[in-house]
């Protein structure tokens, strides 16, 4: 059985649109689900774009462009959790309880990662899984890695609020983009919390704006 290629695949949807190069809304998919954001009256899909010549580069391609060889900007330095000489936890400026990304200092990416960096992160994965679900305004802590914008590893980290139903599952991000703001406190505090347990576990040094 050989593997379909980006055109065959792209050319089975092509073939699901209408005139107007839009595919149906799955209803009895998520926008059937009781966590979909939006009403359905009125809702369709953008028309699908054709397929491009080839996957856009992403920043840091080039090591030598990445982020990471430069000093950290003093306002991102000042959201680290934690870190140590391997591995940074950074807070996020997000609506939700928590939000946090784990990226390591040297420049590598999930996929080109060794093998020992690879078991160091797991670790501090569930670690911070683990404390960003201590807090009690926090339900689940979900985890996203999606790395379309750049080429060094950056898990994300979303702290669900507790007891808000309608916020769980895959359309958490589209609720966090109209919750009112998160006081600066509130930010701190939580990941506060997450870089000292992590501290806890792994030594390192703690949040930033308590040193």
């Amino acid at each position: 059985m050989s593997l379909e290629t980006a055109e065959e695949f792209h050319a089975r949807v092509a073939a699901a649109t209408d005139a107007e190069g839009r595919l149906p809304v799955a209803i009895e998919a998520m926008p059937g689900w009781d966590i979909f954001p939006f009403e359905l009256d009125g809702l369709r899909i953008k028309p699908l774009e054709p397929l491009a010549d080839s996957e856009p580069p992403r920043e840091g391609e080039d090591p030598a462009d990445c982020f990471c060889q430069s000093p950290m900007p003093a306002d991102r330095a000042a959201q680290v959790a934690w870190s140590n000489e391997r591995w940074l936890v950074v807070a996020l400026g997000m609506k939700l309880p928590v939000s946090l990304i784990l990226r390591p200092v040297e420049h590598v990416d999930i996929a080109d990662m060794p093998d020992d960096m690879a078991a160091e992160m797991g670790r501090l994965m569930v670690a911070v899984t683990a404390a960003v679900e201590e807090l009690p305004s926090v339900g689940r802590c979900h985890i996203g890695r999606y790395g379309d914008g750049g080429a060094h590893a950056h898990p994300f980290f979303f702290g669900r609020p507790a007891r808000m139903l309608q916020l769980r599952g895959s359309c958490l991000l589209d609720w966090e983009e109209n919750l009112p703001d998160l006081p600066e406190d509130v930010r701190r505090a939580n990941a506060g919390h997450v870089g000292r347990r992590l501290v806890e576990r792994f030594g390192g040094d703690g949040p930033a704006w308590e040193s």
